[in-house]
Order: C-alpha cells, then sequence, then structure tokens
C-alpha cells in the first residue's frame, strides 16, 4: 500500500477564461459548417467531465484541421505513472472515432514528460493494428463504453 500522498507537489493551473462560440450568419440547415477546436473540447471535457480527475485537458491541447481532416488531442495524466493514461486515451479515441466523420485522422498524445512510459503509451494509442484488437476485447470495450457514460453524480 502507498503511503502519502502519489502527487505530493501538483502543478496548479490558472483555469483560463472560455471562448465564446460565434453564431454562424449562415442559416442554411443544410450547409457544411467547419470543425473547429473548442467543438472538440465540448465533445470531449462535458463527456469525461467525471474523470477529469485522471488527466488534464485544455482549449489549446486540442489542435484541428478541418481542411486537412485532422485532429490531435494531447492529454496529460494527472500522475507521472497513471496507469489510467491507455484507459482515457482510448476513450477520447473512441469518443471522437464515434462523434466525428470518419474521413479525419485521430491522433492522441500524452503531453511531452507528464508520463514515465510517454513514447510507448503514444506509438499504443496511435496504432491502428494495436487500437482495433483493443476494440475487439470485450472487457476493454466495456470498460471504454463505461468511460464514456454519462455520469449522473
Amino acid at each position: 500500500m502507498v503511503s502519502g500522498l502519489i502527487n505530493e507537489n501538483p502543478t496548479v493551473y490558472e483555469r483560463k477564461e472560455r471562448r465564446v462560440r460565434t453564431d454562424s450568419t449562415n442559416s442554411d440547415e443544410f450547409s457544411v459548417e467547419p470543425i473547429d477546436q473548442l467543438e472538440i473540447f465540448d465533445i470531449l471535457f462535458f463527456d469525461f467531465a467525471f474523470i477529469n480527475s485522471f488527466f488534464f485537458l485544455t482549449e489549446d491541447s486540442v489542435e484541428v484541421d478541418d481542411l486537412k481532416s485532422y485532429v490531435r488531442v494531447t492529454f496529460t495524466p494527472t500522475v507521472e505513472h497513471c496507469s489510467m493514461a491507455t484507459i482515457i486515451g482510448l476513450s477520447v479515441r473512441v469518443k471522437l472515432m464515434r462523434s466525428l466523420p470518419p474521413r479525419y485522422k485521430i491522433d492522441i498524445r500524452v503531453a511531452p514528460g507528464s508520463h514515465a512510459t510517454e513514447a510507448a503509451l503514444n506509438k499504443q494509442l496511435n496504432d491502428k493494428e494495436r487500437v482495433a484488437a483493443a476494440l475487439e476485447n470485450p472487457n476493454l470495450v466495456e470498460m471504454v463504453d463505461e468511460c464514456l457514460s454519462p455520469s449522473f453524480e
């Protein structure tokens, strides 16, 4: 059993003001609107609000290039040896796969220097075969679905 705090000296970040979404001037409901950084952040932040104690995500950690159909999310685990980092990364990927059109390439990263096995984790989270194999495992799929299910507590 661990004695004392796991993260005795946490980094505390100042909370930024949220950007306000600008209203589209186009009122045509069938027009294509670009997907932007704020939209991706909203998809992730509000769905993962109940497990935010395990990782840190900001608007600035989301990169979107709608023209190139590319999204990159960089998250920071709360501790250097976070055992949930793989599940969190996989859950973020699955949420985006389910929410975005299939034309998007999704890149999930652990923030540089934030995890003991950062390189291995980044490789695992972005390897198509490894992700496909993980999503064939019913136990992992159940865990990911639990992370993505709404919490009313």
